[in-house]
């Protein structure tokens, strides 16, 4: 099934809405998190109790993303969200406009915190976890190029872990485009920047391995707490340095980690794709012997 057959199915599926009263229907908590182009909520529904998160797009900011693709098409973020199914993917319920006009998408709400967030704290609950973590972050990535689609934003920020952070979910389809030739040339330069694949900073043509490289860099992230070039910038300048210096070796922070997930990881974050892990079923299939993360 191709991307627009693909999308013809979940919008048979009734994704679509009609103009939503927002308050009519649901309660939204007080505090929003604000992201790149939206604001989140979580929302309960008045008539079922059921709870979602609502994600409120900024029109303005919205529009310049879509501008970058004038003439091809480019389907919403809550069409795509619908035409990926994944138990390890956060579902599009449906998605529209608000009565005052606002783009929003409502999906299903995750009780639990963002990988970024444990990472910074340097949580030691989720270390038992880190390893299957690791593969659920791998596996749902892989179903995301399946449906024929590039993340384009994968980062420990959007993928959040249930609540005992024994699995997680990827989110936010807001920078994803479809995996197909007019959409891969050089200037989309979005994402983020301590993720960003060189060929994005370099603007050169781009495929769907600029999220094995922005994988790369989060599964070292997660086992280690560190990121692989040492950097706590956050603006572009840190993508720079991803194809001027190397990583530092994973093994400088884990020493007895497993060879073949240090091999893994290290593949993920080549500087030229043709060097780079060339699809998440590949590092699946590269670790699959390994059972634990430090070898014995």
């Amino acid at each position: 099934m191709g991307i627009i057959d693909k999308l013809k199915f979940a919008l048979s599926r009734s994704g679509v809405a009609g103009r939503l009263d927002v308050a009519g229907r649901f309660s939204l908590d007080r505090h929003a998190y604000t992201g790149t182009m939206s604001k989140f909520h979580v929302a309960t529904e008045h008539e079922s109790g059921s709870v979602y998160g609502i994600k409120l797009l900024d029109k303005e900011k919205a529009k310049l993303f879509r501008d970058r693709f004038k003439g091809l098409n480019k389907p919403s973020e809550g069409e795509i969200g619908r035409a990926i199914e994944h138990p390890l993917i956060a579902r599009t319920h449906e998605f529209g406009h608000t009565t005052n006009g606002i783009e929003y998408i409502l999906m299903e709400y995750i009780d639990g915190p963002g990988v970024n967030v444990l990472v910074k704290q340097r949580n030691q609950n989720f270390m038992p976890f880190r390893l299957e973590l690791i593969r659920q972050m791998a596996t749902s990535l892989q179903a995301v190029h399946d449906a024929g689609f590039i993340h384009r934003d994968v980062c420990p920020r959007n993928y959040i872990c249930a609540d005992n952070l024994e699995s997680l979910k990827l989110i936010d389809f807001g920078l994803t485009i479809p995996n197909e030739a007019p959409y891969r040339l050089p200037g989309n330069r979005t994402g983020t920047p301590q993720y960003m694949a060189p060929e994005i900073v370099r603007r050169r043509k781009t495929n769907h391995q600029v999220d094995l490289f922005a994988f790369g860099v989060t599964a070292y992230r997660v086992l280690t707490f560190e990121h692989p070039w040492g950097t706590t910038d956050t603006t572009g300048m840190a993508a720079l340095a991803h194809d001027t210096r190397s990583f530092t070796d994973i093994r400088v922070h884990r020493p007895n980690l497993h060879p073949k997930l240090v091999s893994a990881i290290h593949d993920c974050l080549a500087v030229m794709p043709e060097n780079r892990m060339d699809s998440c079923s590949r590092f699946l299939s590269r670790i699959r012997s390994v059972k634990q993360e430090d070898e014995v």
